[in-house]
């Protein structure tokens, strides 16, 4: 198996997993109790806490752990959103993952007004665009680092200084960005942040919300006191300590990861754009992430495509692996070129720090035979 899916979901590093190993065998307990058997495991959960603060530059205090990187981000538009009730206003853009669009779409129902913002041909978000959809009753501003399906980049740090100049609430789905780009809070007034841990070589049922220090919040989950209050449920030990020892690798090797991941990224898509006719890139050339390319392969379905890179032994996929078993086209791809077939003849392929060059090579070949076959039928 060759595997070009790592934004949809990483492998879990074995540094990681021998992490977890104790948290699911003989430390078992509940960390909310009174004995030490459990309430000895309130340390490890705060050491898992220090290791994901350090990762982003955010004090230890800001970082709430959830169930996923969607219950991070339900929970900040809803932290934005109950802090005046008065603000009904939401702006987005027409990407965003469907944790954030489809939240959306069910408070539009609830008599929220939201504005999505257009992207360009390559997928670029417009600050003037932004600034003029800012409105007095505008409650938060939600826009994604990086884009999961084209990788592309978003200007974080330009988007938090223009909110913040506004007066306006800023959430930032960074699940794609974090561990392959430098992301330090000290400088980036960002007030909310969301991050999952199996986008980084982490378990997955587990991620975090940044709420920086001063910004409202309402927890999304009612119950016990977990999170100092912020969020109820029995803790997931195990997967913390698998999220805090990712975010720990993640820091170390963060300085050189795009110089691992772009060369073989670039072989693959050069290789591609010139081996089969007409292919295209979806996304901007260079402001995009270091290890993601989307391609159109002109008059060649994606479901096609794919299910002969399976037989293949080759992962990738059409978009995001939350809207797999939909058969709508990509609505990212959509949003950048609405004229064209471009979002249902497309595939993503998503490069890890594992990916070799023999296996870009490999993949290469069964992607030039594939479509070949295709386009020949």
């Amino acid at each position: 198996m060759i595997y070009l899916d790592h934004n949809a979901t990483t492998p879990l590093r074995p540094e990681v997993f021998e992490a977890m190993r104790p948290f699911l065998t003989e430390r078992w307990g509940n960390p909310s109790s009174s004995y030490a058997f459990g309430s000895s495991l309130k340390s490890v959960i705060e050491e898992a806490r220090g290791h994901v603060a350090a990762l982003l530059g955010a004090s230890a205090r800001e970082i709430v752990f959830t169930g996923s990187a969607t219950e991070s981000n339900n929970t900040a538009l809803l932290a934005a959103l109950s802090a005046d009730p008065a603000k009904r206003h939401i702006v987005t853009s027409a990407v965003e993952h469907s944790a954030v669009l489809n939240h959306t779409i069910f408070l539009e129902k609830h008599g929220y007004r939201v504005t999505r913002l257009p992207v360009d041909r390559d997928g670029l978000l417009d600050l003037a665009t932004l600034d003029a959809a800012l409105a007095p009753d505008t409650a938060v501003v939600s826009l994604m680092a990086a884009n999961n399906e084209t990788g592309v980049l978003f200007p974080v740090a330009d988007i938090a200084a223009l909110c913040a100049r506004r007066g306006v609430r800023f959430h930032c789905d960074a699940v794609q960005a974090v561990g392959k780009l430098p992301l330090n809070l000290k400088s980036l007034p960002v007030d909310y942040l969301s991050l999952s841990a199996h986008k980084l070589g982490g378990p997955k049922g587990v991620g975090a919300l940044i709420v920086r220090k001063g910004a409202p919040f309402a927890p999304h989950l009612h119950g016990g006191h977990q999170e100092r209050g912020r969020g109820g449920g029995t803790e997931n030990v195990a997967g913390i300590v698998g999220l805090g020892r990712a975010a720990e690798l993640a820091r170390a090797e963060l300085p050189a990861y795009a110089a691992a991941v772009k060369p073989l990224r670039d072989r693959l898509e050069s290789e591609l754009l010139a081996r089969v006719p007409s292919a295209e890139r979806n996304g901007h050339a260079t402001q995009r992430l270091p290890n993601t390319t989307n391609l159109t392969f002109p008059g060649i379905e994606s479901e096609a495509l794919l299910l002969l890179l399976d037989q293949a032994g080759i992962c990738a996929s059409a978009g995001s692996a939350c809207l797999a078993d939909s058969d709508e086209p990509s609505h990212v791809v959509r949003a950048m070129k609405p004229a064209s077939a471009a979002s249902r003849q497309m595939v993503r392929f998503s490069l890890g720090k594992e990916t070799t060059m023999a296996e870009i090579d490999a993949a290469v070949s069964a992607v030039v035979t594939a479509a070949g076959r295709l386009q020949r039928s």
